[in-house]
């Protein structure tokens, strides 16, 4: 795509900021939406602000997307060729004790965005959903045909309401939407309530690690890098499509750990506790269509992933260890 000016929500995120720092090192003009909630440690959105602020081409404000004045005054900001839409309450264990925090974060920022693409006459809309919509579908590899009537978390419920939200402004509208469904995003920079982040950072600090069930569950873990090539191009579609984002290959919780341990070359002391109802058991992507409509392929194996995760890790020991842990 050309040079573009693309309005990117929660861009102190783990996730946003990544894609900040591919579109920006690409030449686009991108403008960073915040909050900087306190839902993990906020060293960590701030220590991503410094680093995107680096790029003049970058502009951040910090705004609160459930407050629909505040974002619909971003109307008056002239060409913006797109939205991407990632800040939300992220975690499936923390929406239940507060359900609340979900609706008005996930569905109610949302709306707020889809009624300034309307009235801005913004084309593009990009939404980044969950895997966690289709429940613990027993299906694998999952297409994105596969049911989402059945989520296990309100963050889940969440996610589904805004995606069909951004359906409705689609079909009424006519705006462009690409809903991309994340399967267990890591990496470099990632969030400390993430269990490889967690992983790595409490065996380096010989801390016990915490096994929900026996370790046979499994992901399908995505690095970021990868998540960012797939946003990217979602900007260039036409029409309304959803879109599984997925590393492509599944890896249970026992190996996991054991790829952690051989690079680190460390053992973890692991403290197992029974598996949490609103977890889902496996997943798995199928990413054909991303694949045939979006010309993208994930790049990087859990090995590969690792390795590069853990290398940030041991090259920001003094940061990393300041961050504190969310469970």
């Amino acid at each position: 795509m050309g040079i573009q000016k693309i309005l990117v929500t929660g861009s102190a995120g783990f996730i946003g900021f990544h894609l900040c720092l591919k579109l920006l090192n690409n030449g686009h003009s991108v403008y960073g939406i915040d909050n900087l909630n306190n839902y993990y440690d906020v060293n960590l959105k701030n220590a991503r602000l410094k680093e995107l602020s680096k790029h003049t081409n970058f502009h951040f404000h910090n705004i609160d997307l459930t407050n629909k004045s505040n974002v619909l005054n971003l109307k008056n900001e002239n060409n913006i060729t797109a939205v991407i839409h990632l800040a939300a309450y992220a975690g499936v264990r923390t929406s239940l004790s507060d359900p609340w925090a979900y609706q008005e974060n996930n569905v109610i920022a949302t709306l707020n965005l889809l009624e300034l693409c309307k009235i801005s006459k913004i084309n593009n809309f990009t939404l980044a959903s969950t895997s966690s919509v289709y429940g613990d579908n027993k299906t694998l590899p999952t297409t994105e045909k596969v049911p989402t009537s059945n989520p296990l978390s309100p963050y889940a419920a969440s996610k589904i309401s805004a995606e069909l939200l951004s359906y409705n402004y689609h079909y009424h509208y006519g705006i462009n939407t690409a809903i991309l469904r994340f399967f267990t995003v890591y990496g470099p920079f990632g969030r400390p309530d993430m269990v490889i982040f967690k992983f790595i950072k409490l065996i380096l600090e010989n801390k016990p690690i915490t096994m929900y069930g026996d370790g046979k569950s499994s992901r399908d873990y995505t690095y970021v890098t990868d998540v960012s090539d797939a946003l990217i191009a979602s900007t260039k579609l036409n029409g309304y499509e959803i879109f599984n984002v997925g590393g492509g290959n599944a890896t249970t919780l026992n190996n996991l750990v054991n790829i952690i341990e051989s690079f680190l070359d460390k053992k973890a002391t692991i403290k197992k506790i029974p598996r949490d109802p609103s977890d889902v058991e496996h997943s798995l992507a199928d990413i054909t269509k991303i694949s045939e409509k979006l010309n993208w392929q994930p790049k990087y194996n859990i090995e590969k992933g690792v390795r590069e995760t853990g290398k940030w890790f041991l090259d920001n020991l003094n940061f990393i260890s300041s961050i504190n842990l969310k469970d």
